[in-house]
């Protein structure tokens, strides 16, 4: 039999073996995480430590072509609350647990930010929106108002106890030298959304809170304007509070872009546009309100000026901009000043597609220069039952195809249009698109519409459900053939089409850059010009209607706006009917017409008469670039 002292020495024995593999075990795993994992544990003590907040590059400035800038960088001072604040991290906190039952009170929120929400003229609620975003860095001050007046900051800073949280920064934003000046080309910025964040390439380390381009050259030159942003490491404690900076690297700045735009002749399209629009006013139309303006280099595709009215000042998207601001701005009673008419609408063409026509006509043989037509002021070549009136109701009587041209006879070109139509081989729309129309020219802006070129297979896809209406019938070519029917168009589109016309039928592929500079100021990248279109079109038959056009000018429709005109200019005046709505008005041309430079194109929504509203604004862009006197005109045409 074993003794007592016997069996407690077995049993110390085995307990002794437990506490040595007990230790064993633990020296292993100190060993492990000492000597095989240390330098992975060292790393994520170091980042538990070290916070990394990124410190926004400025902005590259915007200039015309000639170097004058219309958009810069300014400093201001700048309101930011930190997250980081005890006060203002509990109801943060608080916020976040919402689901139980812990969501800030409006009391709350008066005490912690009622004191700055007043001086900043904001609701507690609304501060708090902005601090409280989650999507945020955690560290990062969040951004609640900039451009805060003096005797604001003078407040905050000399009672800064009595506002948890909040800091001064002076911070770099976009200043506007022009005002509102171009505002449709050069866009404006805001807070990255979601959807951006989204499509953005990783590699640009954008964050939820950046300032990036959200319309016009901001958006499509966002990776050249947007520079490289900085690091600033800051030390925290074991509650996450900031304790010091330990290292940081200096933003560099987004690069300038020189744009195609002549700051000069840009005014002078905005004034245009508004002094057709009171001149459509004053004849009546007392409902126009939109219409957009833009000209171009003929032989480059430059843009050298686009206008659209109701324009938009960028300046107010600086702070972020309210709700109800973006409502003022985005209604139908407003008339979307955001929207770019010159590239983003599309319109029926009116009379100005008779150019079109006339030369697809010249190219099939359809028609030819001299050919007569007999003009009574209505038309029934389609049966009696489907009259159409020219809009000269008495009629012109014999006339030409070039007095057609000149006149703007409907008659002259319905003929045209039917005889296309006779033909089947639809070639009035394939001409169309030869020259570029019914697609995007893919101008370096957003947002650019395709416009449409309606053809038999459109029609039945476009009515699918409606089998009554599907087929292709006469009247479809021929109200196409004098630019109304399912035709739409851009005054981009008929701007490059013109200057096709002026460049020996060579459509330049439009553009609104033209350079792009290196921190040195030099060029660093230039636009190559591109060809859009060539659809051959011969000589002979592109000066027929070159000096057809002239003649509009100096004979025809457009007599009235280019009176004393020191300098020949090929162009055509339109009026097009919109059901529903008041006629709108259009002008396009080029200039000077015996050695092209220039194309425009004019557009006035419900301004009525294209030869005494859309024409005179047209006349004045081209007197601009040309050196001739700018002036108000008031012609007495009121033809088409």
């Amino acid at each position: 039999m074993t003794t007592f002292q016997e069996q407690l020495k077995s049993r110390f024995a085995a307990l002794g073996l437990i506490v040595i593999l007990v230790l064993g075990s633990l020296l292993l795993r100190l060993w492990s995480m000492q000597v095989l994992s240390g330098e992975s544990y060292a790393a994520q003590a170091k980042n538990n430590r070290i916070r990394t907040i990124s410190l926004d590059a400025p902005r590259g400035r915007i200039l015309d072509r000639n170097g004058k800038a219309l958009v810069t960088n300014r400093a201001t001072l700048a309101v930011s609350i930190d997250p980081a604040n005890d006060q203002v991290r509990k109801l943060i906190i608080e916020s976040q647990s919402a689901s139980k039952g812990d969501d800030p009170t409006r009391a709350d929120l008066e005490r912690v930010f009622g004191g700055v929400a007043g001086l900043l003229r904001m609701t507690p609620q609304q501060v708090f929106a902005k601090v409280s975003d989650s999507r945020v860095e955690a560290l990062r001050p969040r951004l609640v108002a900039v451009d805060v007046p003096l005797d604001v900051v003078s407040q905050l800073s000399e009672r800064q106890q009595e506002f948890p949280g909040v800091r001064i920064d002076e911070i770099a934003v976009r200043e506007y030298p022009q005002g509102g000046l171009a505002a449709h080309v050069i866009g404006y910025t805001g807070e990255i959304s979601e959807s951006q964040m989204a499509a953005a390439d990783p590699a640009a380390g954008y964050e939820l809170g950046d300032i990036v381009g959200k319309a016009g050259a901001e958006a499509q030159y966002e990776n050249v304007l947007q520079g490289d942003k900085g690091q600033r490491l800051i030390e925290v404690n074991a509650s996450g509070k900031p304790q010091r900076v330990v290292d940081e690297r200096a933003p560099v700045p987004g690069r300038d872009i020189r744009l195609t735009i002549d700051i000069d002749v840009q005014k002078v399209a905005e004034q245009a546009l508004a002094d057709a629009i009171a001149e459509a006013h004053r004849q009546n139309f007392g409902k126009a309100k939109a219409g957009a303006a833009v000209v171009i280099d003929v032989k480059t595709g430059e843009v050298l000026a686009m206008a659209s009215a109701p324009t938009f000042a960028p300046a107010k998207f600086l702070a972020g901009i309210s709700q109800d601001e973006w409502k003022a701005l985005t209604e139908k009673s407003s008339e979307y000043p955001l929207n770019n008419r010159a590239v983003m609408a599309a319109y029926p063409p009116a009379s100005t597609f008779k150019a079109v026509t006339g030369l697809a006509g010249l190219q099939t043989k359809v028609t030819y220069s001299g050919k007569t037509y007999n003009c009574t002021g209505k038309w029934t070549a389609m049966g009696k039952q489907w009259p159409k009136w020219c809009w000269k109701h008495s009629g012109h009587g014999v006339i030409t195809f070039d007095g057609g041209v000149e006149e703007s006879c409907d008659t002259v070109f319905y003929e045209i249009g039917y005889e296309f139509y006779k033909r089947k081989k639809e070639e009035l729309q394939s001409f169309s698109r030869s020259m570029g129309l019914g697609s995007k020219t893919g101008i370096d802006l957003p947002g650019e519409v395709s416009g449409r070129i309606p053809d038999a297979a459109w029609k039945k896809a476009f009515n699918e459900n409606y089998p009554e209406y599907q087929t292709w019938l006469p009247g479809d070519t021929v109200n196409m053939a004098i630019g109304q029917g399912d035709l739409l168009v851009t005054p981009l589109q008929m701007a490059t089409t013109y200057a096709g016309i002026a460049n020996g039928g060579v459509v330049m592929k439009p553009h609104v850059l033209k350079d792009v500079l290196g921190s040195d100021g030099k060029i660093a990248k230039s636009y190559q010009p591109e060809v859009l279109a060539n659809p051959g079109i011969s000589s002979q038959n592109l000066a027929i209607m070159r000096n057809a056009l002239v003649r509009v000018t100096t004979q025809g429709t457009g007599k009235g706006a280019f009176s004393g005109f020191g300098v020949s200019v090929a162009g055509k005046t339109g009026t097009a009917q919109v059901y529903g709505k008041d006629d709108y008005a259009w002008f396009c041309g080029f200039a000077p017409a015996e050695s092209p430079r220039y194309a425009v194109a004019v557009v006035i929504e419900q301004g009525g008469h294209g030869g005494s509203v859309a024409a005179p604004a047209g006349r004045n862009i081209l007197a601009k670039l040309l050196g001739q006197k700018v002036q108000h005109v008031h012609a007495t045409d009121v033809s088409r």
